[in-house]
This record gives structure tokens, C-alpha cells and sequence, in this order.
């Protein structure tokens, strides 16, 4: 479904990313792991359009991805960004509709939404509440929930349990898979790489820049350096 072939981004005299290559194919829960500054966010970001390569190419079912993030979502890629960034001022149903900004089926718009209630409850009793007043696992959910309605295949979720409690990360997680069985593919970008990786299919693993591993997240979870580096002295088993 998504083709990276050897991608350079740069900052400036910064180089984020150098000669990153990844797929990922229809049904797959593919997660990211890697420290702060790997260049995890940035690969994302690039991908959906925001940053503009050195060098590379970013294929989507057939369709050369260019700087053109309105098209990339047109074509079905959505993306729930670090951070949330839900419109603070608007209520939880103007942002789930939003999602929905480039689409004209209102039948289907109506089921999907229906769809976003079904899948959070929690939103649902919060249509008419200003997002920038719901909790922090609430903005979260109201984030998924409007990348949701742009009716897109692939996901992209950038550390959706970051700053969340632990019951609420585990939530995140149980809906993640949720959002596959309604037939989406995902790549996940997530710090939290016990919960990632138990969720996963194949797992890359991302250093300075450079895609370091890969291979079936179950096998990427025993992996010494792997557990050295990300998960410590806890088997991911009880995580």
C-alpha cells in the first residue's frame, strides 16, 4: 500500500532522515520505534505532504506522494499528529466534521460519524463541548475520531499514548486495534514500544535517522539490542 524508497529529509544543515526505505501493506498494523529525535515524526510529516524531501520517493497505491497534503489525504491517507492538535475553539462534532472537509457523500459522512460514536463513547456525550476543554485522553480520541472521517485506508498516528495516564494509554491501544478490524492499515509511531509492539505486525526500529531493524514486531520484541535500548528488563509478554 505505501512505498518509502530512500528518503533524505534536512533542517536546515540538519539531516532528520538519511536514505529511509519502509512499506507497508493493506491490513498491517506497522509501528516506528525510536528515541526522541530519530527522526520518527519527521518521516510522518513527509509522507502526508508537510516536509519536502532532499532526495527519495513516497509511493501510496501507485500514486507518486508530492508537498501536497490536501491530495495525500484525497487519496485516503490520513494522519493523527503528535500533540492532538484538535481546533481548541470548536465543538467535538465541528472537529469530527471537519475531518470530514473534502468529502460530499453526506450519507456516508452521517454512518461514518455515527461510526466515530460508536468507537468512542466518550465523544459522544461531549458532542456540543468545546474541545479545547476536554481532557487530555479526550482530545486524543476526538484526534482519531476526526482522522477517521476522511474515510482514509491508511492511518498514520504519531505517539497517540504520549502524556496520557496508564489506564487511558491502555484504552488508546484497545482502540487502535479496534480501528483495524474496521479494516484500516496503520503505521504507528509510538515511544511506548511494549504496547507498540505487542499491537504491531512488523516493527521498524529508527536510530539518527536511519531504519537500524525491521522485521515481525514479535521477533523486533526479543531482539536483545532491541530490549537493551527500548523496553528494559520487562518482557513485553507483561507489558
Amino acid at each position: 500500500m505505501l512505498e518509502v524508497k530512500n528518503l533524505h529529509v534536512s533542517y536546515g544543515g540538519i539531516k532528520a532522515l538519511k536514505g529511509v526505505s519502509m512499506e507497508v501493506n493493506q491490513g498491517e498494523i506497522v509501528t516506528i520505534i525510536g528515541a526522541n529525535g530519530a527522526g520518527k515524526s519527521t518521516l510522518l510529516n513527509t509522507i502526508t505532504g508537510f516536509l519536502k524531501p532532499v532526495m527519495g520517493e513516497v509511493d501510496f497505491k501507485g500514486h507518486r506522494l508530492g508537498r501536497n497534503p490536501a491530495k495525500i489525504v484525497k487519496l485516503g491517507i490520513c494522519h493523527v499528529p503528535e500533540g492532538r492538535l484538535v481546533f481548541a475553539n470548536l465543538t467535538v462534532q465541528d472537529n469530527l466534521k471537519l475531518g470530514a472537509y473534502l468529502r460530499n457523500d453526506r450519507k456516508q459522512i452521517a454512518l461514518d460519524l455515527e461510526r466515530v460514536y460508536e468507537l468512542f463513547p466518550r465523544l459522544r456525550e461531549r458532542t456540543k463541548q468545546i474541545a479545547g476543554t476536554l481532557s487530555g485522553g479526550e482530545q486524543q480520541m476526538l484526534a482519531m475520531g476526526r482522522a477517521l472521517m476522511t474515510n482514509g485506508d491508511l492511518v498514520l498516528m504519531d505517539e497517540p499514548s504520549l502524556g496520557l495516564a496508564p489506564l487511558l494509554v491502555k484504552t488508546v491501544f484497545e482502540i487502535i486495534k479496534e480501528i483495524k478490524g474496521l479494516g484500516k492499515t496503520i503505521l504507528l509511531v509510538e515511544q511506548n514500544a511494549h504496547k507498540a509492539l505487542e499491537v504491531a505486525d512488523r516493527a521498524y526500529v529508527l536510530e539518527q535517522g536511519r531504519i537500524v531493524k525491521t522485521g515481525p514486531a514479535h521477533e523486533i520484541a526479543q531482539d536483545p539490542s532491541v530490549r537493551a535500548a527500548y523496553l528494559g528488563t520487562k518482557s513485553v509478554a507483561g507489558g
